[in-house]
C-alpha cells in the first residue's frame, strides 16, 4: 500500500505542473488517511468523516478522493514517512491552515469514539513537522473532541 500511496502522490503532488493549491490539498488528506489507518482499524465512522471533510474543505476530485481511500484500506502494516507531505504544508500553510488541519486531524482520531494511542502519537508528530505550538495541538485536541 505504501508503495501505491507514494506513486499517487509523487505524480499528484510533486508534479511540478500541477496546481498548488490543488497539491497542498492532496497533501493534507494524506495526512488525515494516516491517521485513519494508523490504528489498523477503519471503521465506517471514520470514513464518514474524512470524507466529510475533504467534501468540505479540499477541491478534491471524487475519483481521487475514492482511489485515496481505497489504497488506504488496502494494507496498513508497512510505516512511511511524513516527510513528503509535512515539507509541502510547511512551504505553503500559513499557521492557521496548519491549526485547521490538526483539528482535522483530532476529528478524525474521534470519529469513531475511541482515541487510540497510535492516532494521538501520529496527530503529536505531526503537529511536531509542521511546528505547531504544543497549546494549539491541545486547543485543537479539546475542540475536535466536543
Amino acid at each position: 500500500m505504501i508503495n501505491n500511496i507514494r506513486q499517487f502522490f509523487t505524480t499528484k503532488i510533486i508534479d511540478p505542473m500541477g496546481d498548488e493549491q490543488h497539491q497542498q490539498h492532496l497533501a493534507a488528506a494524506a495526512l488525515m488517511v494516516e491517521v485513519m489507518v494508523i490504528d489498523r482499524k477503519i471503521s465506517n465512522k471514520e470514513l464518514f468523516a474524512i470524507k466529510k471533510i475533504f467534501d468540505h474543505q479540499f477541491d478534491l476530485r471524487e475519483n481521487e478522493i475514492d482511489q485515496l481511500l481505497d489504497l488506504a484500506k488496502e494494507e496498513v502494516d508497512e510505516a512511511t514517512s511524513l516527510y513528503q507531505f509535512t515539507r509541502l504544508i510547511n512551504d505553503q500553510f500559513d499557521a492557521k491552515k496548519k491549526r485547521d488541519l490538526i483539528e482535522n486531524l483530532w476529528q478524525i482520531a474521534f470519529a469513531d469514539e475511541v482515541l487510540d494511542k497510535h492516532e494521538e502519537a501520529i496527530i503529536r508528530r505531526i503537529a511536531e513537522l509542521i511546528y505547531v505550538p504544543h497549546a494549539d495541538f491541545i486547543k485543537t485536541k479539546q475542540k475536535a473532541k466536543k
